[in-house]
């Protein structure tokens, strides 16, 4: 299992890009990042065969 939360702290960070979701780990994966408080930072683009890239905004998303 990969280490979502300490993913997301590192993307918040600015030291990766982005992180890549594959579509068997995506609810896995979005039970992590919506119990974190800033979650709406955190932007996710859906792309063919269920992949998600998620990317970090300053600006929260409404």
């Amino acid at each position: 299992m990969d280490d979502y939360n300490s993913m997301l702290e590192q993307l918040k960070q600015g030291e990766i890009p982005s992180i890549t979701v594959q579509k068997e780990d995506f609810l896995e994966f979005r039970n992590i990042l919506v119990k974190r408080e800033d979650f709406k930072h955190f932007r996710g683009a859906a792309y063919h065969h269920g992949v998600t890239i998620y990317t970090y905004t300053e600006e929260p998303s409404k």
